[in-house]
């Protein structure tokens, strides 16, 4: 599906477990303040356990996607993606995203106290 070396599906790893991990505690404050209500987004706390999981799962892939997306492009092979600037760029860019979207899953618990 991805190319082995693109560091795309570390990136899609991450940023997967970034959001499952902020679901418990981000995910009803963000429905409701769009708008959404019902009992159901109690529900959401189901993944409070899981936490932990998602958090090591985001930070491997996080570490795996820098060293891919991080690496000389004399590293790469002639006509691999991660020889065009254009693509370097833009997975980095990506990369600081989905990173920002760790460091929220991971700070959300105790700045959270602050909003209630």
């Amino acid at each position: 599906m991805f190319p082995p070396q693109s560091g795309r599906g570390a990136l899609f790893t991450g940023g997967l477990a970034a959001i499952l991990a902020s679901a418990c505690c981000l995910g009803p404050l963000v429905l409701i303040a769009l708008g959404f209500s019902g009992a159901w987004i109690g529900n959401l706390t189901v993944l409070e356990p899981y936490r932990p999981i998602f958090i090591g799962v985001a930070l491997v892939a996080l570490f795996v996607a820098w060293r891919r997306i991080y690496r000389q492009t004399a590293a790469c092979k002639p006509g691999e993606v991660c020889t065009i600037p254009q693509v370097r760029a833009t997975y980095k860019l990506i990369f600081w995203v989905v990173a920002a979207l760790v460091l929220v899953a991971l700070g959300f618990p105790y700045v959270v106290p602050f909003f209630y």
